[in-house]
C-alpha cells in the first residue's frame, strides 16, 4: 500500500495537493451538509450518519493514513459513500462515491483498489434498486450509474503510479549525485594522499642526507639539503590548498581554468580544436600537470618565456607547456626533489594516457600530455 503524500518535482502535483483539492473536497463537504437541510431524504437519520463517516474519511484523504489502517478507511469510505448515494439522490452526497473509488486507487495496490471500487459500485447499484423498490422517487439515479462510480479508481491508480515515477526518479538523482559526491572525495582524498606521501618521503630523504652531510662536516651541501627540503614542504602545502579547492568550490570549464591560470602566470595561452565538456577527473589531471610544469619552469628557467596549448582532437585532450632558455640563473635552493615529473605521468597513465618531457627545439623544456576522454 502506498501513502498519498505530496508528490515532488514538479509545480503541478504540488498545486494540486496544496490548493485544489484541499478546496474541493471542503466545498463537496459543505455543500452537501447545507443540501441535507433543504433537500429530501430517505431515511434521515441513517442519510445524516452516512454523511458524518464520509464527510470526516473525505477530509481525511487530505492527510497521510497509516499503513495497517489504509485498507480498512478505504473499504468503509466505499461503502458507506455508495449506501449514501441511494439515500441522498437529491443532494451533491452521490459525489462521495466518486471519491472514495479515486482515493482507493490513490492509496492502495491496483489489484486491491479495483475490488474495493467494484466491491462500492455494486453496493451502490443494489442500494439504488432497492430504494427504487422501497421508496420510488419521481427523480432517481438509474441503477446501472452505480457502475459509473467505479471509474474514478483508475484515475487514483494512474496519479499514484505517476507519483511513484516522480518518487522513484528523484531517489535515483539523489543517488547519482552522492555517489558522484563520494567519488570526487575519494579522488581529493587519494590525491592529497599523494601530494604528502611524495612530499613528506622527498622531505625525509633531505633531511637525512642533510644529517649526514654535517656529520661530514660539510655544511654548505646540508644547507642545501635543508632548502630543498623546504622547498618540497612548500610545494606540498601549494598542492594541497588546489585539492581542497577542488573539494570547496564548483569546477570551472578546462579551457576556463587553464586560461585563468595562464593569464595570472603570464603565459601565453591557445586552444586548437573546439572545446568541450570532459571527465572531472580528466580535467582534474590535466589542471594538476599544467600546474607542476608551469612551476618546474619558473623553477628551473627563471623569467623564460612560457606557452600553454589545449588541444582537443577526436576523443583525446592534449596540453602542451614549453618554455623557453633561462634569463637568469636557478636558485639552487628551489630545485625540489625530483618528484614532481613521476608524480605527473603516474596520474596520467591512471586515466590511460601519455606523457613525455624532454628539451625542446628553442633550447628549453616541453611537457606533452594526452588523456582520453
Amino acid at each position: 500500500m502506498t501513502d498519498d503524500a505530496k508528490e515532488p518535482g514538479t509545480r503541478g502535483p504540488r498545486f494540486t495537493d496544496e490548493w485544489l483539492r484541499p478546496f474541493i473536497m471542503g466545498t463537496l463537504v459543505v455543500v452537501t451538509v447545507v443540501q441535507f437541510t433543504t433537500h429530501p431524504l430517505i431515511a434521515p437519520p441513517l442519510a445524516i450518519a452516512l454523511l458524518v463517516v464520509v464527510s470526516a474519511i473525505t477530509i481525511g484523504t487530505l492527510f497521510s493514513w497509516p499503513p495497517s489502517a489504509t485498507f480498512p478507511i478505504a473499504l468503509a469510505f466505499a461503502v458507506c459513500s455508495a449506501v449514501l448515494l441511494a439515500v441522498a439522490q437529491s443532494t451533491l452526497a452521490p459525489a462521495f462515491a466518486f471519491v472514495a473509488s479515486g482515493s482507493a486507487g490513490a492509496r492502495l495496490r491496483t489489484r486491491v483498489a479495483i475490488g474495493v471500487a467494484v466491491t462500492g459500485a455494486l453496493i451502490a447499484v443494489g442500494a439504488v434498486l432497492l430504494v427504487d423498490e422501497l421508496h420510488p422517487l419521481d427523480r432517481q439515479w438509474p441503477w446501472w450509474l452505480g457502475f459509473a462510480a467505479a471509474a474514478p479508481v483508475y484515475m487514483g491508480i494512474a496519479r499514484r503510479e505517476r507519483r511513484e515515477a516522480l518518487l522513484s526518479a528523484e531517489r535515483a538523482v539523489r543517488s547519482e549525485a552522492r555517489e558522484a559526491a563520494l567519488l570526487e572525495r575519494g579522488r581529493i582524498a587519494r590525491e592529497i594522499h599523494d601530494v604528502l606521501g611524495h612530499s613528506l618521503s622527498g622531505i625525509a630523504m633531505q633531511l637525512d642526507m642533510a644529517d649526514a652531510l654535517y656529520g661530514k662536516g660539510r655544511g654548505d651541501e646540508a644547507t642545501q639539503a635543508v632548502r630543498r627540503a623546504r622547498a618540497l614542504a612548500v610545494d606540498s602545502i601549494t598542492e594541497t590548498r588546489h585539492a581542497i579547492h577542488a573539494l570547496r568550490e564548483d569546477t570551472l570549464p578546462l579551457e576556463r581554468t587553464l586560461e585563468l591560470m595562464a593569464t595570472g602566470e603570464g603565459v601565453a595561452f591557445e586552444i586548437d580544436g573546439t572545446p568541450s565538456p570532459v571527465p572531472s577527473e580528466v580535467a582534474h589531471a590535466v589542471i594538476r600537470a599544467a600546474q607542476e610544469a608551469l612551476t618546474n619552469a619558473a623553477k628551473h628557467a627563471p623569467g623564460a618565456d612560457r606557452s600553454m596549448k589545449l588541444g582537443f582532437a577526436g576523443e583525446t585532450v592534449s596540453l602542451t607547456i614549453e618554455n623557453g632558455p633561462a634569463r637568469k640563473p636557478a636558485d639552487p635552493g628551489l630545485a625540489g626533489g625530483g618528484l614532481g615529473l613521476p608524480g605527473m605521468r603516474e596520474r596520467v597513465a591512471l586515466l590511460g594516457g601519455t606523457l613525455r618531457a624532454g628539451p625542446s627545439s628553442v633550447d628549453g623544456w616541453t611537457v606533452e600530455l594526452e588523456v582520453p576522454r
